[in-house]
């Protein structure tokens, strides 16, 4: 591990979040190699934490490149032959065996090219070998990939990823309209204690099982599809995290649907908590919450908080309305500045239903049209500002004093989401950071790409 002063560690958090966050620059889909063959070199390399921290992982490249993590995000069709070849070229510089599990897939061959041993859990790949896994993606759904030979160390040392099988129908996440969505986001959630990393690179794999910290890790950083907050939310793809290059940053506007693809990628569970506003889990494992097939989904529920659990994945479906807000998010319409209507559609015809207003810049909830904020907001120069800050109401950008705010340009109204356990939000114990991230609620008008 490489690690700067503590005085050093803040700055470069702050550095972070003044220069290398927008969320202009997030995705409103998930970030991964398409197509039906894959081949999934093992390799060792590095990656970073926002207090200055820097490990040795274990990872995967879908191609030339550096390894990352986690592994690439596979993205198939529903009824594909898949066919996923994972090479073992250089042992992990610790002689590991390498081969991959898929939880969810049936009727799965292997075939080794070179040397294979077969393990406890299938066929695994000597160094300088290859196993290829063949299976035909029957069912649509979000699914996890992770080690078969040594998970106890490899999902530790971070060989896991998702696989994605998308239905026929465009915009849907299985065969049901309940399932559609407007925007759609990837959760891996993970977590490493990093002396284990550490012992790995300076003292080998045998120390470490020899030291019984497989059995009793102490987890010291926690991530989202590989990143620890801030780094959630910079650029994906950033050349400054060359090897954790999906962000986890989610935009949508008022009265869209999001659909939350979240996996458990690690040994914890994890209570994912997106406040605002409840999800409705659709599936879990890729399993539809209904009692007999059809486009009901009689099984799903509402939850506030996502309870993610080890190799498993749920997928749900957040909106946010600002219905019940008890004040008007737009302004007070009698201000020149926020001057605006609602007439509230009874018909329900508008996205959110009966009682909301959609127009091209506006989704409102007509029952709190005109009610003033029910606080006095203080002078300007007795506040201070985050980054994300950009004004009391949705749309609407602020006077803001000269180098405050910046990361929201369209005022959208944002919010954390994060896991529930609170160490959880912290890197080495500096808040904030780890499973943490924001929602941007952007105004209707404010294309997502």
């Amino acid at each position: 591990m490489l690690r700067t002063s503590h005085v050093a560690r803040v700055r470069i958090a702050v550095l972070a979040f003044l220069g290398i966050l927008s969320a202009a620059s997030a995705q409103a889909d998930v970030l991964g190699v398409t197509g039906t063959s894959f081949t999934l070199t093992a390799k060792a390399d590095r990656i970073s934490t926002p207090e200055g921290g820097n490990f040795l992982f274990w990872g995967f490249s879908a191609g030339p490149g550096r390894a990352q993590y986690p592994g690439p995000t596979l993205i198939v069709n529903q009824g594909a032959a898949v066919s996923i070849t994972v090479a073992n070229p250089t042992g992990l510089d610790a002689g590991q065996r390498v081969s991959l599990a898929f939880p969810g897939q049936s009727g799965v061959t292997a075939t080794c090219g070179g040397t294979c041993i077969q393990g406890p859990l299938g066929l695994e790949a000597v160094q300088g070998s290859t196993v290829t896994y063949t299976f035909t993606a029957s069912r649509p759904g979000t699914f996890l990939y992770n080690s078969a030979s040594r998970p106890d160390l490899q999902i530790e040392m971070g060989l896991m990823g998702a696989l994605i099988v998308r239905p026929a129908a465009a915009n849907q996440a299985y065969d049901t309209t309940q399932s559609a969505f407007d925007q759609e986001y990837l959760f891996l959630l993970s977590e490493i204690d990093s002396t284990i990393h550490d012992m790995v690179e300076q003292q080998g794999v045998a120390a470490v099982d020899a030291s019984g910290k497989l059995a009793n890790p102490f987890v010291n950083y926690w991530f989202i599809n590989g990143r620890n907050a801030p780094d959630t939310m910079a650029e994906a793809g950033t050349a400054l995290l060359p090897t954790q290059p999906y962000n986890a940053l989610p935009r949508t506007h008022a009265g869209d649907r999001v659909l939350m693809r979240v996996i458990g990628g690690g040994r914890d569970m994890h209570p994912f908590h997106h406040h605002g506003n409840h999800a409705r889990i659709i599936a879990v494992d890729g399993f539809l919450k209904q009692s007999a097939p059809g486009d009901a989904l009689d099984l799903s529920h509402e939850v506030f908080t996502i309870q993610s659990l080890p190799g498993q994945t749920v997928d749900a479906i957040f909106s946010w309305t600002g219905k019940d807000l008890g004040w008007d998010i737009y302004g007070d319409p009698t201000d020149p500045l926020y001057a605006h209507t609602c007439t509230a559609n009874a018909a329900g015809l508008a996205a959110a239903g009966p009682g909301f207003e959609k127009t091209a810049s506006k989704l409102e909830y007509c029952p709190d049209h005109g009610i003033k904020i029910p606080v006095t907001q203080p002078e300007q120069f007795g506040l201070t500002f985050g980054g994300f800050w950009a004004g009391a109401f949705l749309g609407s950008m602020a006077l803001l004093p000269p180098g405050e705010g910046g990361l929201n340009p369209n005022a959208g109204y944002t919010y954390m989401w994060h896991s529930h356990t609170e160490k959880e939000i912290t890197n080495y114990d500096v808040f904030p950071g780890g499973m943490m991230t924001m929602l941007v609620v952007e105004p209707t008008s404010v294309p997502i790409p």
